[in-house]
């Protein structure tokens, strides 16, 4: 479901894995003409292709304002998900979606594939066994060029709300998600719990309704505080750290490449191993049936109920199930409420490209790490003040995954 822009990487997955013979790829729709293998349908309504082809996964990358509604159409369906990064966009479209997979016995693998990654469980497993002693802070940054195009290339890029729903397509809750998220799960390892109150600036270059820069630093209820610090206006690449400091040491992961560094080493080293979702989804589908058919045999329907609901896999782990991302959407529901990014004058920007950079962010969002601070407290000259509001929380909820 969306096989177009980003789309395209999971149709190309979906297609090798056809290929090898691990799935029947059922039918892709996608309001847009996309090329597609001999002998598959094509549609343009999911509704149409959930009652056409009866699919027993359904993939779905489109735009976020309309995940819920698809997702909920697929999960009565009798679909297991893999749904894209943000999964929903309030906490009460994640309880939504929450009760329907539970009372439909489906499970939701959400796609954050950086939590797949294999330097992100060393950094946990090394985190929960002290080996950074108490940890004191995270700190995440990452500075990317998008040109003007990109921020119009749909009429639902860049903005807030969209026919009377919530899109929030700005740099936190969209590009710099896997970050966001990343630093929740290790501020959890850490036993940080659940985000509490925040403070956010939020600033563009162009007239839009959402951010491409941004600062956010989040105060946690047992813990440190996370910050944030990112920009989608940079002529220098950063592609994405968190900075894990503790009384034992610091650790430093570039999670897009899976470099980690722990203390003690002097430069970064690459983990391989990064685990598909989609696979490890398909992998809980099959070592969930496989058990439910032992149970079928003994005669055990209460443990077949059970798994059915997604929780038993078999001895297969679902990597990030939609639990896990409730902490990542309550605080997307709590940035929801601030006022609209504050402008950044031409006078503060260098052409790259033709276009308007934001001058030295790439310094400035790495100061902002360093030093674990908001723009305003780095004196940037077109800095304002932060908005700053509480966090839902979500009763049997939080933001531990275990990669």
């Amino acid at each position: 479901m969306g096989a177009a822009g980003h789309g395209a990487t999971h149709l190309n997955h979906l297609v090798a894995l056809a290929a090898a013979g691990r799935i029947r790829l059922a039918g892709v729709c996608d309001v847009r003409p996309v090329p597609l293998p001999d002998g598959v349908p094509a549609f343009t309504d999911h509704r149409q292709l959930l009652a056409d082809v009866a699919p027993q996964v359904l993939v779905i990358c489109t735009p976020p304002h309309t995940h819920l509604p698809i997702a909920l159409d697929a999960v009565a369906a009798g679909c297991d998900l893999l749904l894209e990064k943000p999964p929903v966009l309030s906490l009460a479209e994640h309880s939504e979606l929450a009760r329907a997979l539970a009372d439909s016995g489906r499970v939701c693998q959400v796609g954050f594939q950086a939590l797949g990654s294999p330097a992100l469980a060393r950094l946990v497993d090394a985190i929960a066994a002290g080996r950074l002693g108490t940890v004191t802070s995270v700190a995440g940054v990452g500075a990317w060029w998008r040109p003007d195009a990109y921020f119009t290339r749909a009429s639902w890029t860049a903005r807030r709300v969209l026919d009377g729903r919530r899109v929030l397509d700005g740099a936190i809750a969209n590009p710099f998600a896997h970050a966001l998220m990343d630093c929740l799960v290790l501020a959890s390892a850490a036993g940080a719990g659940w985000p509490e109150a925040f403070a956010v600036e939020r600033y563009r270059v162009l007239d839009q309704e959402v951010e491409d820069t941004a600062c956010l630093r989040l105060r946690l209820a047992r813990g440190f505080d996370v910050t944030l610090a990112v920009s989608l206006r940079s002529d220098t690449f950063i592609p994405g750290d968190i900075t894990v400091t503790g009384t034992g040491g610091e650790a430093f992961l570039e999670y897009p490449t899976d470099r980690l560094r722990m203390p003690g080493q002097s430069m970064p080293v690459p983990v391989p191993g990064r685990i598909d979702l989609l696979e490890n989804l398909l992998d809980y589908r099959a070592a969930r049936n496989d058990a439910a058919c032992g149970d079928a045999a003994r005669g055990d329907a209460a443990c077949g109920d059970a798994r059915a609901a997604g929780s038993v896999g078999g001895g297969v782990r679902l990597l990030v199930p939609l639990a896990a991302t409730a902490a990542f959407t309550a605080v997307v529901d709590a940035l929801a409420g601030g006022p609209p990014p504050d402008p950044i004058a031409p006078a503060h920007c260098a052409l790259h490209n033709g276009e308007n950079a934001i001058a030295g962010i790439a310094t400035t969002v790495r100061r902002a790490g360093d030093e674990r601070a908001m723009f305003t407290e780095l004196r940037v000259p077109w800095a304002t003040n932060a908005w700053r509001s509480t966090v839902s929380t979500m009763e049997g909820t939080d933001a531990k995954v275990e990669p």
